[in-house]
This record gives C-alpha cells, structure tokens and sequence, in this order.
C-alpha cells in the first residue's frame, strides 16, 4: 500500500490541476450547454487515465460519461456525478482558491474533486505489478435533479458488477456512507367547493381549511427517533380572499431508512380521509430513491475498506445520512455498494464548499488500494 500512497502525494499537484479545471467549467444540471462542455473536458482527461471512454447522449439533460479500464476478474463500478447545484457564474462569488489548507470553489466538494481522486487512483493502478479489476467508472449528469435520464444506464451497469464504490462526500471527519435514507416526493391536492365567504360561507368547502387539518395528521407519522420525517415544504391554493377555496396542493418531502418504512408510510398517506365529507384527497407521488439499507453485502464491503485504510494508517469509520445517492439504487438491487469515498470536507450546496486538501492524495491512494483489494478478493473466490 505504501508505493501507492507515495505516487499519489508524488501527483497530488497534478490532481489539484485536474480539479480546478472541473471546478473552473460550471456545469448546474439545468444547463446542458454548460454540462456537456464540463463533461467534454471530463472525457479527455479520463482518455488521457487510460481509459476507454463513451459519451451518452442526451436530449434534455447533460451527456453522462462512461469510462471503462481494462482488468479482471472483478468488475467494479465507480460512480458519481458532476452536475452541480450552482448556476454559471457562481465563481464570481466563490472563486476556486486554496485558503488554510482548504480547496474552495462551487461543486468541489459535491462532488468535482472526487472525480480527480478516481482519475489519480487509476493512473496508480496503470504499473504492471498492480492486478487491478476491470474498472467502469459513469459519471452523470443529473443527480442534482433526480438522476430520471441517468436512472436505467447506472441500474444496468450495477447489474453487471461484483460491487458499487459511491464517491459521493464522506461524512464528516472522513467516515464512510453505510446507510442512506430513501426519499420521496408526494403531492396532497384537495378539492372543496367555491363559494362567497361572506355571503354563502355555508355553501363552500374549503380546501385551504382541509389541507391545514391533514398537515396536522402529517404530524402524526413522524418518527424522528426511528429516522422517518414528512415535511410539508410548499403550499398552495385558493384564488382570493373572499373566496372559500376550491382547492390547495401540498408538497410533502419524505425520508425512510428501510423499504418496509416507505411502504407504510405511503400506505398511510393514500389512506388519508378527509375530515370534511363534501371534500375530496388525492395523493400522488412516492418513495423513488430507495433507501441505502446497511445489508450483510454493504458491511462486507464497509470491512474490506476498513482494511485498506488501516494498511495506509487510518481508521475507517461508518455512518448514515438523510440525503440520498445514486448509491441507493444500486444496494436497493442487492448489489454490495459503499458510499462517500470522496475527499472530507463541508459545505455541500453551501457558499463555504470545500474539501481538506490533506485527504485529497490519501483519498487516491485508499481508493486504489481498495479496487486491488476487491479484485484479489474475488480471484481467491474464483
């Protein structure tokens, strides 16, 4: 493990160019122009890694990006995004700049300077002495808005590997991803009946006044201790002051660490009455990121990075978060999938983004000593 960590600190000055380059061409997932110009960048440099390269065109949204290396018997797939948040320009109010011992700049931590730290993991990789698996590496374009052209391509791919390494952030202080909440999406719509509010009141339904009362039913399904939470984000409805209203829409965010979580959740919002009988629910929406559930596969895959980073003299530790991946759903397919293998740092989608530039070479090195690892692993199952 040693001779890895020391070509990667030896390049570390060549991946911090390789980031800053991807930092430097702002690519928010809405702008395909913007996107496809970032990820033509992205191809080159993944050619120049020894890689065989395709670009998936899309219509709508950015092209998403797939690089393969050559090697066996595992197969592997990388994963990540990089489509960001912030719109063209942002640079402007967060320049790209290293200020005490930090990287700043938007996208870098979510997730631009992963993607330099996979592309310096494989040039490691590239010495003869090293039994490397075959390597996918897909990079998309629209995990910032719900992964809907990129969905199918990272299913397939994940399908067709032993194991999913995610280079989402790592948690705080370096730790890895084991557990993710699914999340999903629901709109409440209710329908009422118009009518004068001063002179008919008793004539009308309100809608507004029924979405106020299964707000408060809402309240009732949450369970912060077991992780589950709804929350009401947007509201709307009604078309003037002196109109009872015919109707009001709620938008209502959920997160579940388990698929037995989402599936009585979303059985309890469908089953939602109203308490006014002349009014009338409708829910639609559901869980469309599956949770990233910690499964025996998951914890195998967690021990051997645990392993690799304790031969390069860390401590590997594990956790969970709210936010949701791709990773989650590559494990929803039973596929073992770690998540965060990217740098440490802080502030996604926060006007303070950054990663630690003393994880950045380490990083590499982890990552490279842990494809070896995988791929001995499975040739000592062959």
């Amino acid at each position: 493990m040693g001779d890895l960590l020391e070509f990667c600190a030896a390049n570390e000055l060549a991946l911090r160019r390789d980031v800053e380059t991807l930092v430097r061409l702002e690519s928010p997932s809405t702008d395909k122009t913007a996107v496809d110009r970032c990820g033509l960048a992205l191809a080159g440099m993944l050619r120049d890694a020894g890689a065989d390269v395709r670009v998936l065109r899309q219509q709508k949204r950015g092209d998403h990006v797939r690089a393969e290396f050559a090697g066996g018997p595992a197969r592997i797939l990388v994963l990540g995004h990089f489509d960001t948040v912030w719109p063209v320009g942002q640079l402007e109010r967060m320049p790209f700049c290293e200020h005490e011992g930090r990287l700043h700049g938007p996208g870098i931590y979510d997730m631009k300077a992963s993607i330099g730290i996979a592309m310096l993991a494989a040039h490691a990789l590239r010495s003869p002495s090293q039994r490397t698996p075959r390597l996918v590496m897909l990079w998309t374009t629209d995990e910032e808005v719900g992964s809907q052209t990129s969905r199918a391509t990272i299913e397939e791919e994940a399908r067709r590997s032993d194991a999913v390494l995610v280079l989402e952030p790592s948690l705080p202080g370096g730790a890895m991803k084991t557990r993710r909440k699914g999340c999903g999406e629901f709109i409440l719509t209710v329908r009422g009946v118009s009518a004068h509010a001063g002179i008919d009141p008793r004539k009308g339904a309100s809608a507004i006044h029924e979405l106020a009362f299964q707000i408060g039913e809402l309240e009732k399904l949450q369970d912060p201790d077991a992780g589950i939470s709804l929350n009401v984000g947007l509201i709307d409805g009604g078309t003037r002051g002196n109109v009872i209203a015919e109707q009001a829409h709620a938008t209502i965010d959920v997160r579940v660490p388990t698929m037995t979580d989402a599936a009585r959740i979303e059985a309890s919002l469908r089953a939602l009455t109203p308490r006014n009988p002349a009014v009338t629910l409708q829910v639609d929406g559901g869980v469309e990121r599956p949770p990233l559930e910690r499964s025996a596969g998951v914890a195998r895959l967690y021990e051997q990075a645990r392993a690799v980073a304790a031969g390069l003299g860390r401590d590997l530790a594990e956790g969970g978060t709210g936010g949701g991946s791709d990773g989650n759903f590559t494990a929803a397919l039973g596929i073992p999938t770690l998540d965060g293998l990217g740098p440490d740092g802080d502030g996604a989608h926060a006007l303070h983004e950054h990663v630690l530039v003393s994880d950045l070479s380490w990083r590499a090195a982890f990552l490279a000593g842990l494809l070896v690892s995988l791929n001995r692993f499975h040739a000592a199952a062959e």
